[in-house]
């Protein structure tokens, strides 16, 4: 798994600021925590968390005790910056190993499907369910169905800060049952104007792709709509013996 974000990891935070909706998601995911495990304090890991945005939100409701994990280094040193205190950890969600469990686990903004491969895909399920305490919540946010991809769809966002103008212009190809998405950026800071490629690649996975690997990970889970990029989520618990 490559890191998509070698590039941008600085100007994350004001390229998704109009995209990302982090206070609504947390909203719904903690009644639905509330609706399924109770209330009270409950632990919550992030999986990639990036600039710990989502856990940010996470921790002003004051009642999670939380985590973050992401493969992007840079990422994560915006992360404790912003959370000081809070674990944070680096590495590959397919490999997840960490030395404890949660009660919830989110794996929000199509960060899942950057895995590619339905074999790593189904790898990254089990680590998460290997993490989640039973009853617990594994919430996951999918991607674009494959029948639904569109080879050359074009989009444009643009940042229009006092100190910071970006245009990112993006034409999407496909390559087999991957989405390959081309980022062209154009920065200009009072520093300088920089210009560059980013390429992102993610796994075009069917609703069956997910749910073998959720029952490949003795996971019973369920299709809801929408997560923090308004795409589709995943819930999945432990099956009751």
């Amino acid at each position: 798994m490559t890191n998509i974000f070698g590039n941008t990891a600085r100007w994350y935070d004001a390229i998704y600021a109009n995209i990302a909706d982090y206070p609504r998601a947390v909203t719904a995911i903690d009644a639905l925590v509330t609706r399924q495990l109770g209330p009270g304090t409950h632990s919550l890991l992030d999986v990639a968390c990036g600039t710990g945005r989502l856990l940010e939100a996470f921790q002003e409701l004051g009642t999670y005790q939380i985590e973050g994990t992401d493969l992007d280094p840079e990422m994560l040193t915006i992360a404790q910056m912003r959370l000081p205190g809070v674990p944070l950890h680096q590495g590959d969600m397919a490999e997840l190993r960490l030395d404890r469990s949660f009660d919830v686990i989110t794996c929000l903004g199509s960060a899942l499907p950057a895995v590619e491969t339905k074999d790593r895909l189904n790898q990254a399920i089990y680590h998460f369910a290997r993490h989640l305490n039973p009853p617990g919540l594994l919430i996951v946010e999918t991607f674009i169905d494959p029948d639904q991809w569109e080879d050359g769809r074009l989009s444009a966002t643009f940042v229009d800060e006092p100190d910071l103008k970006i245009a990112r212009m993006a034409r999407s190809s496909r390559r087999g049952n991957v989405a390959v998405m081309d980022f062209h950026y154009l920065v200009s800071t009072p520093a300088k104007v920089e210009q560059f490629v980013e390429q992102h690649e993610l796994g075009l996975f069917s609703d069956e792709d997910y749910e073998d690997a959720f029952r490949g990970a003795g996971l019973h889970a369920e299709k809801r709509d929408a997560g923090l990029l308004g795409r589709p989520i995943w819930i999945a618990r432990h099956k009751v013996a």
